[in-house]
């Protein structure tokens, strides 16, 4: 399948290969999937009891995105909470980013903060039995907020309250401040599950899927030639993916934009608005993720990922990136490159800007000038369009410095195109194209 995609300035064409378990191409997994069990909470030897809850960030200390939080209740038979054949609710609140409940090893609910407001609310109906019942939060973080007003004092994790709510007579429980058992991190962490290795991988013909906390393994090898890879996690909810024991990093292809809200045209004129000019509503925040090529063999790679929530990890594709045309848009008054800062420094003047074109290939060239234009284009990569502003001898002018060649640099100034029009700021659009 080819799709289209726009990615750093530039247009691509992805091809991509599926990697379910049925795949029986050489150029896909050389094996069926396997995986591994996380234990739902306490599971470590380094696992501590304090009273109360502790906030996550300086818990853990960033040593991992998550924390476990678990309590055991001692239920009688008789107890009210038992009785009466109402359900009760347990209520969790947290700082953020997102918290997954367990009551009994199974999952209860699960929620999510925001961009705008990271703190989790969670309420929902439990099932306790006689006897000894558990009660697991396993909380994460997704990125530490680096900006803003006090931003090193915002936490993370379950700050409470936590309660049992609809106990008798409509009351309810605060379990906050009870004596809880914490564990950073997961096994699989500790194990080195990450990197493919452990002799603790199941393969059976049916693999568990749309279940939580499983780690999933299969090998592959790499698409041919030399552009970048991607890997397509559609199927899978959250979690965190390692090639040949390389994280490539969180994901959550799951979380999705608002279904309302986006337009087909696009004008920021006038005051600043967050909802301006919005695209791919209802869509994922992200579904390909980038492998290095650097991280990856010809043969024999290893791919990792641990579900959080569950998914379908024979729904995975990966492919390859080509880059069809190679772009870029500068202005006038962008700020030189920070390497010619000192220079210029030393010679007493500013160093013009530059647009600076590299084909991605050792062995590819320039082979066309698709579109330049001096002055005040409009678009972006592909549909890039001549503004009010243009310079006559801007395309001719780009194609003597690029054709032919690997990379090229063109001064952004009007002592390289003439001034088109006085006093109105210009700037450089150029789209290639690499053979």
């Amino acid at each position: 399948m080819l799709v289209p995609l726009q990615v750093n300035s530039q247009v691509m064409n992805v091809k991509f290969r599926s990697l379910s378990s049925e795949e029986t191409s050489g150029e896909s997994f050389q094996s069926d999937w396997s995986w591994i069990d996380e234990p739902v909470g306490i599971s470590k030897s380094s696992a501590f009891v304090k009273p109360g809850l502790l906030e996550q960030i300086n818990t853990t200390a960033d040593v991992s995105d998550y924390l476990w939080y678990s309590l055991s209740l001692q239920i009688q038979e008789d107890e009210p909470l038992l009785q009466g054949g109402t359900q009760p609710l347990i209520h969790v609140e947290s700082s953020g980013h997102a918290l997954h409940a367990f009551v009994n090893g199974k999952l209860s609910g699960s929620g999510t903060g925001n961009s705008d407001n990271a703190k989790v609310t969670l309420e929902k109906p439990v099932t306790f039995t006689a006897g000894k019942n558990t009660i697991d939060l396993l909380s994460l973080t997704v990125g530490l907020k680096n900006y803003g007003a006090f931003y090193d004092i915002v936490g993370a994790g379950v700050t409470g309250p936590v309660k049992l709510k609809g106990l008798r007579n409509g009351t309810a429980s605060d379990l906050s401040s009870y004596q809880w058992t914490y564990q950073i991190g997961l096994q699989g962490e500790d194990s080195g599950f990450s990197d493919g290795s452990s002799t603790q991988w199941v393969s059976l013909s049916t693999l568990p899927k749309n279940q939580p906390l499983k780690w999933y393994k299969a090998n592959f090898d790499a698409p041919e030639g030399n552009e970048p890879v991607a890997l397509d996690l559609t199927g899978m909810s959250k979690g965190v993916a390692w090639v040949n024991g390389q994280s490539i990093g969180r994901y959550w292809p799951t979380y999705i934009s608002p279904q309302t809200g986006c337009t087909d045209s696009c004008n920021y004129r006038g005051a600043y608005s967050a909802s301006k000019c919005l695209k791919n509503c209802g869509k994922p925040s992200q579904k390909l993720y980038h492998v290095p090529r650097s991280w990856v063999k010809p043969s024999g790679n290893v791919l990792v990922l641990f579900e959080e929530l569950g998914g379908d990890p024979t729904q995975i594709s990966f492919g390859t990136r080509q880059a069809g045309s190679l772009c870029s848009h500068v202005s006038e008054l962008h700020p030189p490159s920070l390497d010619m800062w000192e220079s210029d420094i030393k010679i007493g003047r500013r160093s013009e800007p530059t647009v600076q074109l590299e084909c991605s290939s050792a062995d590819q060239i320039i082979s066309a000038i698709k579109f330049a234009s001096f002055g005040t284009p409009r678009g972006t990569c592909g549909t890039f369009s001549h503004g009010r502003c243009n310079s006559t001898s801007a395309h001719a002018i780009v194609e003597e410095a690029c054709i032919g060649l690997r990379r090229c640099s063109v001064g952004v100034s009007i002592s390289t195109f003439g001034d088109p029009c006085t006093g109105v700021p210009k700037s450089l659009a150029v789209e290639a194209m690499c053979t």
